[in-house]
């Protein structure tokens, strides 16, 4: 058996969930497609990667990050045709998922490399570092805001107009506040974080080892999606300590304790991070690897 991931090139999540899953489970997986017995599409619109030449005899296995209502189910119905088993990355998106197939869904969240991601206990070091005040009180978003279409309208799912409204109201409160951006499509956030006065800093493109770093020195990061499959930095935060709010969106209740999750106003007073942590100690790499690797056997032997 051998298992075969598109490239897609996007700097996402996905990219790195790639290149982690071919270090870790070289033995069954392949980078050449007519090799493979299994294609592993991370993302519908990876079809454009894919040959469809390249099918006859294969299984294909698609993952379904969230699903948007007023997206054309035509288009779904079009991707089904083609897709033999769906994985998703939170409950969430399996309970939406089922109402439109009947094939089977696997449900296994992504991993957190925690060879790349963990709690540093001197702070004061890293703030020296990035040039961060002894009284700065940041506040930290590393996800895309903007669309990429005109690089200028928000990207409405992404909920950025609700994390500036979240970051006023903070700095209402809090003049030591200041926000720490990273990742590509943020014009949306640094346009109205300038409009209202509110310093930031924007680190644009930085390796592991960096994002690490500004994890660990934020007070707080906000998850402000009004759709998710993850996101990611929930487990992120989780693995570094780093205290979070959320929307309830994607895999938030599966990680967070109930006082990180937000409606309208974020109430940072009670926080219980070990909740998050001991949760998301479970999706290390070295644990998830092997359900992803059970999940394609199971696949695979059943065919």
């Amino acid at each position: 058996m051998k298992v075969y991931i598109p490239k897609v090139k996007e700097s996402w999540i996905i990219d790195r969930i790639r290149k982690e899953w071919y270090k870790h489970s070289d033995k069954i997986s392949t980078k050449f497609i007519f090799f493979s017995n299994i294609i592993w599409i991370n993302a519908p619109w990876a079809w454009s990667k894919v040959n469809k030449y390249y099918l006859d005899n294969k299984i294909v296995v698609c993952t379904i990050h969230h699903i948007e209502k007023d997206k054309n189910l035509e288009e779904f119905k079009e991707l089904d045709k083609f897709v033999n088993y769906y994985h998703v990355p939170s409950l969430k998106t399996f309970n939406q998922l089922k109402l439109l197939t009947d094939k089977k869904i696997f449900h296994i969240p992504y991993w957190v490399n925690n060879n790349n991601f963990f709690y540093i206990d001197k702070k004061n070091k890293l703030r020296d570092k990035y040039s961060i005040g002894e009284n700065d009180w940041l506040v930290g978003s590393f996800q895309r805001d903007t669309e990429g279409s005109d690089l200028k309208s928000p990207k409405l799912i992404k909920g950025p107009d609700i994390f500036i409204k979240n970051v006023l109201n903070l700095h209402e409160n809090n003049k030591d506040l200041k926000v720490i951006l990273t990742g590509k499509r943020r014009q949306y956030v640094i346009e109205n974080l300038k409009k209202h006065d509110i310093p930031f800093k924007y680190f644009e493109m930085v390796n592991s080892k960096e994002l690490n770093e500004l994890y660990n020195i934020l007070n707080l990061y906000i998850v402000s999606s009004r759709i998710e499959g993850g996101p990611q930095a929930i487990l992120e935060c989780a693995i570094t300590k780093t205290p979070i709010v959320s929307t309830d969106v994607g895999l938030a209740k599966e990680i967070l304790n109930e006082s990180s999750i937000y409606k309208d106003e974020i109430n940072i007073s009670k926080l219980d991070l070990d909740y998050a942590y001991q949760n998301v100690i479970k999706l290390e790499i070295k644990n998830l690897i092997k359900e992803y690797d059970k999940m394609f056997y199971d696949i695979y032997q059943t065919r």
